[in-house]
């Protein structure tokens, strides 16, 4: 089974770490601090993949993965997603698409190197078919342990951290559960990707009696990001996401769920839930037989504008909707992920001037420059990413510079295959921004009432797995068959 998080939605299980304030206890095993914390995924990325098969512990950490990306994906400083590093600039290469630190993961019978050309566009990484995951029936929410106070307390306690290791964290310090040591309530720690700000691991969730609603033996998500005494511009960056989120909590969104501090390793241990994949690592697929029909497409776009219609009730905006945020658990259900670039404004004011997401699926408005209606954006991207389930690849992946970038989405291909339905939807979502409907307006578009249901993409998933163990076994028979004549 794959598996893929992204930003956060917490955990699968009945049974996991204690959510913000909670209690709970175990023993785990954690992975050493990964030496390289600076891996970025791209289309043309040629993956070299080992997976351990034992439980990680403090002198035998997992196998990591190591990339060797394609030039376009690096960029100037952004700030940094849980999951995801920040949207880069494109470069003249069409066949390049969205950063991936937002890790996915393909589950097989054994662990075994998955085929590398199919990972060279959307790159998966193989573990075992144990890596399950479950919702959470608490809504998954991350909140502050408790309100932050202006004045201290004649009574204030010691610092939770040793010397400079609190004072870097302090930012964050609302948000930080300093009451549990993270490595007593997970173990098996198994690295499944590596980017820039750090590894993210799949943990099985240790039995506690002090949490008796969290399911043992349940799978989570847990992104380490290590802590320098120097500080680092990711603390600030993380506090500013945590900020936004702390009041998130959406079926359809991916939020953040606990977070710890690690002081073998001194770093933060940041909780979500395990996804199965993105949406963009089932494009890749579609070369290998997968059908991404209409129904399926309409049953992400409601998906997806159900996540839109409440976020807008929260004025804010996510600005970088594409194919890569868009995560599926097991149940066949899109989350919008990675909020690293999302802000809150106002319906009086929602006027912004800063550039956000990857150009392939920006608004044209963002991409020329200046000020734009941060609450009209999210639905261009929408659109190019339906776009994109229809063609496989972003809209104008064909031209080297963004400048000459429609104001418009691009014909697509073969307009006959698809329903006027599609047509009308993708004419909607690319309109001006003046005109451009509301996320609550497209619900009542022929497109969106022309879902399919969860059934369907359930079945798609597992295609997914079907056609990537295939692959697997493929290119374990032509390994074992390679002779070496050095």
């Amino acid at each position: 089974m794959v598996v893929s998080p992204v930003r956060a939605n917490e955990d699968s299980r009945t049974r996991t770490a204690p959510a913000f304030g909670e209690a709970d206890d175990g023993r785990s095993h954690s992975p050493n601090s990964s030496e390289s914390h600076s891996s970025t995924y791209s289309s043309s990325t040629t993956a070299s993949l080992s997976t351990g098969t034992g439980s990680a512990s403090s002198d035998s950490r997992p196998q990591t993965l190591t990339t060797e990306a394609s030039d376009w994906r690096s960029s100037g400083p952004k700030p940094k997603s849980l999951y995801s590093n920040p949207s880069p600039e494109p470069s003249p290469r069409a066949s390049s698409f969205g950063e991936r630190d937002a890790f996915t993961v393909s589950v097989t019978a054994d662990l075994r190197e998955p085929d590398v050309d199919v990972l060279q566009r959307r790159p998966s990484i193989v573990t075992d078919d144990n890596f399950l995951s479950t919702r959470r029936a608490d809504g998954n929410l991350l909140t502050p342990v408790s309100p932050p106070s202006n004045s201290p307390s004649p009574n204030s306690p010691v610092p939770a951290y040793p010397g400079w290791l609190s004072a870097v964290v302090a930012p964050l310090k609302s948000f930080i559960n300093d009451r549990l040591d993270p490595r007593d309530l997970y173990t098996d720690l198994r690295e499944i990707a590596e980017g820039e700000s750090g590894s993210v691991y799949a943990a099985r969730v240790l039995a506690s009696p002090t949490s008796p609603e969290k399911k043992p033996d349940s799978f989570v998500a847990i992104k380490n990001i290590a802590i320098m005494p120097s500080g680092s511009p990711k603390i600030d960056d993380l506090q500013r996401e945590l900020t936004l989120m702390k009041g998130l909590s959406h079926p359809h969104i991916l939020t953040m769920d606990a977070l710890y501090v690690d002081l073998v390793e001194d770093s933060l241990w940041i909780r979500m839930e395990l996804m199965e994949r993105s949406i963009a690592d089932v494009i890749a697929l579609v070369e290998e037989g997968i059908d991404l029909n209409e129904k399926i497409m309409a049953q992400i776009a409601r998906d997806v504008v159900d996540a839109l219609c409440y976020l807008q009730s929260k004025c804010i905006a996510h600005r970088d909707v594409r194919s890569d945020n868009l995560l599926v658990d097991k149940d066949g259900v899109v989350k919008l992920a990675d909020f690293s670039n999302a802000v809150q404004v106002t319906r009086a004011d929602p006027i912004c001037c800063d550039p956000a997401g990857v150009p392939y699926w920006q608004a044209p408005e963002i991409r020329r420059g200046g000020s734009y209606n941060a609450l009209k954006v999210d639905i261009w991207s929408l659109g190019a990413t339906i776009w994109e389930l229809a063609e496989t690849e972003p809209p104008f992946s064909d031209i080297a510079d963004p400048r000459q970038f429609g104001t418009e989405l691009p014909p697509l291909r073969q307009p006959e295959i698809y329903s006027r339905s599609l047509h009308d939807f993708l004419n909607l979502c690319s309109s001006s921004s003046s005109s451009r409907p509301d996320p609550h307006d497209l619900l009542n578009t022929s497109f969106i009432r022309n879902l399919s249901g969860r059934r369907p993409i359930i079945n798609l998933l597992a295609e997914c797995r079907d056609i990537e163990e295939r692959l697997s076994r493929r290119q374990s028979t032509d390994s074992a068959g390679t002779v070496s004549r050095s």
